[in-house]
């Protein structure tokens, strides 16, 4: 019996820490859209944020579309696929119907 609680505990925490490290971070998309994309959007990241209210956001996101909606409003300029979950992040919760 303590053996299986000991596989349950570990498990759990675990699955803590994996859960914790794959969520992306609001306050990083705000800084990597500063350093990677603002000058070449030619606004700031509440305007960039606010062309779109959050379904509209998780729509284009599910779709898989995400990059080509920032290649559209910021005149061609792309993401690594590596910053685009914090990025989504930052708009999605800056939406313009938050």
């Amino acid at each position: 019996m303590k053996k299986l609680f000991n596989i349950t505990i570990s498990t759990l925490l675990g699955l803590t820490f994996i859960t914790s490290t794959i969520s992306a971070d609001v306050s990083k998309g705000k800084k990597l859209y500063a350093q990677k994309l603002k000058s070449k959007c030619g606004m700031s990241g509440k305007q960039f944020a606010s062309k779109h209210s959050q379904d509209e956001w998780e729509e284009i996101h599910d779709a898989g579309k995400f990059n080509d909606e920032i290649k559209k409003i910021c005149h061609g300029a792309t993401i690594d696929e590596k910053s685009l979950p914090h990025i989504y992040d930052f708009a999605y919760e800056n939406a313009n119907d938050s």
